[in-house]
């Protein structure tokens, strides 16, 4: 039997590593401020403050993000910043009620 990119094993597969990345509580806060931010780009000073966090923690999972490729850095001078690059995680977090800044 052939796999089509549709079957419950290839959607696990394509899934599973997002969803892990997900089920931490603060890389979950800091994509939803990122998110709620829209296509704009944030510091980590910024989105430490925004989802209460410390810097060293809100970096910490920065890193994390940026390695499973949800997010991607962008260097502006001294400062890094921030955006949500991952389609797929742009369209759950709308599935899970995360709202952009100009949707209020």
């Amino acid at each position: 039997m052939s796999q089509d990119q549709d079957t419950p094993v290839n959607l696990a597969e394509e899934w599973a590593p997002i969803f892990k990345v997900l089920g931490d509580p603060t890389r979950l806060r800091l994509l939803l401020a990122m998110h709620y931010r829209g296509p704009g780009e944030a510091t980590v000073s910024e989105l430490a403050d925004t989802v209460g966090v410390r810097i060293p923690t809100a970096s910490a999972a920065l890193i994390h993000l940026t390695e499973a490729d949800t997010i991607t850095p962008h260097k502006v001078g001294r400062e890094v910043r921030y955006r949500l690059s991952d389609p797929r995680i742009h369209e759950l977090l709308h599935h899970l009620g995360g709202t952009h800044s100009h949707d209020h």
